[in-house]
């Protein structure tokens, strides 16, 4: 089969949307340092020519990555609820999207360009805080302060690296519990006390995310319009 043909065949079987499901576990199995146009092209099967098909670069394929995690996250709300529960739920969706892929955080960081799923999750968030009397200048600051505090509260999350296996995590902590517990307490007298919940390693870490969460959120309330005397879209 000539060479052009072959390519035509591999484009017709190949579809854009099965190019980012296997750069996504590629992704999150290996880091986004391991995903090239030429180990993806080896991991399809196909010749690298294929991929350029849909991508022209990697920086192309980031972003399409990056869209896809945005598409996973819920960008629906229940028009019956107020809006700090609307708000909270637009925030877990997103960390619960930032969580099932260990690459998503780095994903969302490294993308410099935003699809029509971002924009669309951020027309919802901008909506939200609109109906609750927030101005666009705010609303923006707000809805930004939600992507990262969706970021760092996964980054932050006791023993956070991809790159590490759940043992050398698990390992990495107990060290750094060590370390902590073994400082002069007459100094660090705050340090030593708090030397296991800073170093907790555990299956559920629902309250890390539920404090932070709620941390977020009554903040935005608290600078809400009428919420304190004086003040307005938290001016």
């Amino acid at each position: 089969m000539a060479p052009a043909k072959a390519a035509q065949v591999e484009r017709t079987r190949l579809s854009r949307s099965a190019v980012v499901d296997r750069a996504l576990q590629l992704a999150d199995a290996e880091g986004i340092d391991a995903l090239t146009i030429r180990r993806l092209a080896t991991e399809l099967g196909v010749t690298p020519m294929a991929l350029y098909w849909h991508f022209r670069n990697k920086e192309e394929l980031i972003a399409g990555l990056a869209d896809r995690i945005w598409g996973e996250t819920r960008g629906d709300v229940d028009p019956a609820a107020a809006w700090p529960r609307q708000l909270r739920s637009l925030l877990e969706s997103l960390i619960d999207v930032l969580r099932s892929h260990s690459s998503a955080s780095a994903l969302l960081i490294d993308s410099e360009k935003l699809g029509s799923s971002h924009w669309q999750v951020t027309e919802v968030t901008l909506e939200v805080l609109h109906k609750a009397g927030f101005d666009a200048m705010h609303a923006s600051e707000i809805a930004r302060s939600a992507l990262w505090t969706g970021l760092m509260l996964v980054m932050s999350e006791a023993g956070f690296d991809p790159g590490i296996t759940e043992e050398e995590r698990a390992e990495r902590l107990r060290r750094k519990q060590v370390e902590l517990a073994s400082l002069p307490p007459q100094r660090y007298p705050r340090l030593v006390e708090a030397a296991v919940p800073l170093t907790a390693c555990s299956d559920d870490a629902s309250f890390h995310y539920q404090f932070g969460v709620d941390l977020f959120i009554a903040g935005v309330q608290a600078m809400a319009p009428g919420a304190l005397p004086g003040r307005h879209g938290g001016s």
